[in-house]
């Protein structure tokens, strides 16, 4: 059953490198905002380019953020009767809801946006606006890569859940580690 826990951690080692670079493409995405606002009023410059990198970088943050906070348990639940329930409880719940909800909406969307992006490809899709960025695949193609990195994130929510049901013990051990660090 130990074997549970190191696949968890690899799971978990994803999830934090996700989280990692959505940090940077928000620090990215603080420069960007803080360039257009000087370039804007103090030079009275506007770059169509810059102001859709701005909602392409957030759309990444978001999106790459995602993952990380299924991973960080960040994610929307009825916190007030959770935290109440017993360790097995809140696991049992997590597996239901990453089996019924979380699985099958990350792969139904990463699946039909594979077809967007594709057909954003094809048709060589690009900012409707004058001097806007061109390749607007990219973006959309993150759409499908960060459903599928969530369903990943599901795997680790899952291999977490099933290591509180079956190795309580380990896993409390873990977590006073963790925050002793």
């Amino acid at each position: 059953m130990r074997s549970l826990i190191y696949i968890e951690r690899l799971f978990n080692r994803i999830g934090d490198a996700l989280g990692w670079l959505s940090s940077m493409l928000f620090i990215l995405l603080i420069a960007n905002v803080v360039y257009d606002v000087v370039m804007r009023y103090a030079f009275n410059d506007v770059s169509i380019a810059f102001q859709e990198m701005e909602w392409h970088l957030f759309s990444a943050v978001f999106l790459l953020g995602v993952p990380y906070a299924i991973k960080a348990g960040g994610h929307v639940r009825v916190d007030v009767f959770y935290e109440q329930l017993s360790f097995k409880a809140q696991a049992i719940i997590d597996l239901l809801g990453t089996f019924i909800f979380l699985m099958p909406f990350c792969l139904l969307v990463a699946w039909f946006g594979i077809d967007v992006a594709k057909e954003s490809y094809e048709l060589g899709e690009t900012s409707g606006d004058p001097g806007g960025l061109p390749y607007r695949w990219i973006i959309k193609a993150m759409i499908p890569l960060s459903f599928f990195l969530m369903a990943l994130s599901g795997v680790g929510l899952i291999l977490h859940s099933l290591n509180k049901i079956f190795n309580p013990h380990l896993i409390h051990a873990n977590n006073i580690h963790a925050k002793n660090k």
